[in-house]
């Protein structure tokens, strides 16, 4: 008896997903680009190649601050703190927002006429949320300050927020406006084909649609480079350390003005240290290492301007992995090379309360052609340049 083969099974073949966006990247800023596409009625997929807020996004300080930003960034600041103060009414979650201030510390003459400075040439562009307070006022705003702290500038309107928790709100409520996430995936190939693109992930998933947005954070060179706009992205891990509990003493957030700093003390009286002091990234790993030599640096400036707390326990110490431009302010706006692609990508450290605002420039771009906030100075093209 003749033994008839059985015919091969035909495995099943890659389904095309089209969306009308493609959001690369599931931080905060694809998330807010979802949740402000989605607003609008557009149909969102982001794929994310871990999960959502497993890097910069879910792990930074969560400083929400328009102080001492790039002037470039000045106006974004201005228009996010303004969805921060109603951040529930966008997400339907308050994110941990508190708003007790940031005090940005001067410890010497010469410091305090560097931030009298700032603020003048804030004021000259039209801007007032700075100001610069003396001695008794900063001790008004910080009573635990160190006696040789001579004055600060002050902006009473930021604050912070919990990093997790605020992208997970967004995210949700993108999904509970039809926004779909995909997880698990890093996107591998990027291609434009008649008039769509194709994308590409390392699980096997391919998805088309007539537009991307790439928010891929420490990886976003890598897909840039695929269109041809290569940029010279650094990427770094800042380190965040955090105390034991102690006994309620500060409100607003503190920072220095000629050393790395951001200090600040949560509800349950745990104290957040940073500022931004690298550890080493490995982002091929997906892992971060701490330099502890740069640890000490921070705990001996909590040491020197905060003496009622140098007893107090460091437990955890930790870091994100983060992309930093040369020019220390990110990539935000159309792509230079190629139609219906879009970057927000790149925040140095200190994307989180930009957020927001970014999110609603992207869609604005994209529904609308263009936004009425200044992106200029945030265009890919000034690399090439």
């Amino acid at each position: 008896m003749t033994a008839i083969a059985s015919p091969r099974p035909t495995l099943p073949q890659p389904s095309i997903q089209r969306p009308d966006v493609i959001v690369i990247g599931g931080g905060l800023h694809g998330c807010s680009a979802a949740l402000h596409l989605s607003m609008r009625g557009v149909r969102v997929l982001v794929l994310e190649k871990d999960h959502v807020g497993r890097h910069a996004s879910g792990v930074n300080a969560g400083g929400v601050r328009q102080l001492g930003r790039h002037v470039a960034e000045v106006p974004l600041s201005v228009a996010s703190m303004a969805l921060w103060h109603h951040i529930g009414e966008l997400v339907d979650d308050d994110c941990g927002f508190e708003s007790h201030g940031q005090v940005k510390v001067a410890e010497s003459g010469a410091e305090l006429a560097m931030l009298e400075a700032r603020v003048a040439e804030l004021q000259a562009l039209g801007f007032t949320h700075e100001e610069v307070v003396g001695r008794d006022e900063l001790r008004a705003l910080v009573p635990a300050i160190a006696d040789h702290c001579v004055g600060a500038l002050v902006s009473r309107g930021d604050g912070a927020a919990i990093p997790f928790r605020t992208t997970f709100a967004f995210r949700r409520k993108a999904i509970s406006l039809g926004a779909r996430f995909q997880e698990g995936g890093a996107v591998t190939r990027l291609v434009r084909q008649g008039g769509l693109w194709s994308v590409e992930t390392g699980d096997g998933g391919r998805f088309e649609a007539p537009v991307v947005v790439n928010c891929a954070g420490a990886w976003a060179d890598r897909v840039a480079a695929q269109v041809g706009e290569p940029v010279p992205l650094e990427v770094i891990a800042p380190m965040l350390m955090i105390t034991a509990r102690v006994p309620p003493f500060i409100k607003p957030v503190v920072g220095a003005t000629g050393r790395t700093l951001s200090f600040k003390q949560f509800p349950n009286g745990t104290v957040l240290i940073g500022g931004g002091l690298l550890g080493r990234a490995e982002r091929d790993e997906n892992r971060t290492e701490l330099d502890f030599s740069q640890v000490t640096v921070n705990a001996r400036t909590v040491w020197d301007l905060f003496p009622a707390i140098r007893g107090a326990t460091i437990v955890r110490a930790w870091a994100g992995i983060e992309a930093r431009m040369p020019d220390q302010i990110p990539v935000i706006g159309p792509s230079g090379t190629e139609p219906d692609l879009y970057h927000a990508f790149g925040f140095s450290a200190h994307g989180f309360q930009l957020g927001p605002i970014v999110g609603r420039i992207t869609a604005d771009l994209i529904t609308g052609g263009a936004t009425d906030l200044p992106i200029a100075p945030f265009r890919i093209g000034r690399f090439a340049d």
